[in-house]
């Protein structure tokens, strides 16, 4: 098998938000069909790098390597990047779903205004979406009428309804109640083994470790380490990541 090319190539990446610096140097590595796995302490810049990605965030500096080609950030138009972020279906803690849009209409919103998808193409991609994820009874109910890991599947038929190329993930299971992780994670699970390229922060050591094939530890705004789940997990290198893990463990 020929070796996986590279995806998304971060490097010596900064960012600050007024006085706090949240990157520091930041480094990253995502193969075409792989699932990065960041992980770290809170504030220690995932989310933030992770926004980085698809420009939510604009660096300071730093370059982002999107197949290939250097993203230049300092200079791009609005329009250029809005095309940049159709590559990276972004779903977050919270669901961000339009409380006035049902299910169906929330998915097909993307593709008819960004893509320029026809409406009747664009719901019919999304009704095969929504059944997906396991809502074929939900295309016409309201975010309102929907629980929280149901909101959450809908937010992930939503990024999947755009056609991205990498799946960027912000600890979506956090907010949601102990029963319905599992669920989400096992669907994660299963859109990772169809070949979706992923990039997931998250604190839940167990599903990185069952989901990843590469991870990262940040800490301060950084990489400490990175290599597979096992490596890091079992086999720390740095003092920081054994009391990170030891923690986790220990909670």
């Amino acid at each position: 098998m020929s070796e996986k090319t590279r995806e998304i190539e971060v490097k010596g990446l900064h960012k600050k938000f007024g006085l706090l610096k949240v990157l520091k140097g930041a480094d990253l590595d995502v193969k075409t069909g792989e699932v990065v796995a960041l992980i770290g302490p809170s504030g220690s810049g995932k989310s933030t790098l992770l926004r980085c990605l698809n420009l939510l965030e604009i660096p300071e500096k730093g370059k982002i390597i999107w197949r290939g080609k250097q993203v230049d950030y300092k200079s791009m138009k609005p329009s250029q990047m809005a095309a940049h972020r159709t590559n990276m279906g972004m779903v977050f803690q919270h669901f961000h779903l339009f409380p006035h849009m049902t299910a169906l209409e929330n998915v097909i919103e993307g593709p008819v205004q960004v893509l320029g998808m026809p409406v009747d193409e664009a719901k019919r991609e999304a009704r095969e979406f929504l059944d997906s994820v396991g809502l074929g009874d939900k295309f016409d109910a309201w975010p309102a009428q929907l629980s929280g890991g149901q909101k959450q599947r809908v937010a992930i038929a939503r990024a999947l309804a755009m056609n991205p190329k990498v799946l960027l993930l912000d600890e979506v299971t956090s907010a949601l109640d102990v029963e319905m992780i599992s669920g989400i994670n096992d669907l994660l699970v299963d859109i990772a083994e169809n070949g979706m390229t992923m990039v997931v922060v998250t604190h839940d050591l167990g599903f990185a470790r069952r989901v990843a094939d590469a991870m990262f530890f940040l800490d301060d705004g950084i990489i400490i380490e990175s290599g597979t789940p096992e490596q890091l997990l079992e086999n720390p290198q740095s003092a920081r990541l054994q009391e990170f893990v030891s923690a986790v463990l220990r909670a």
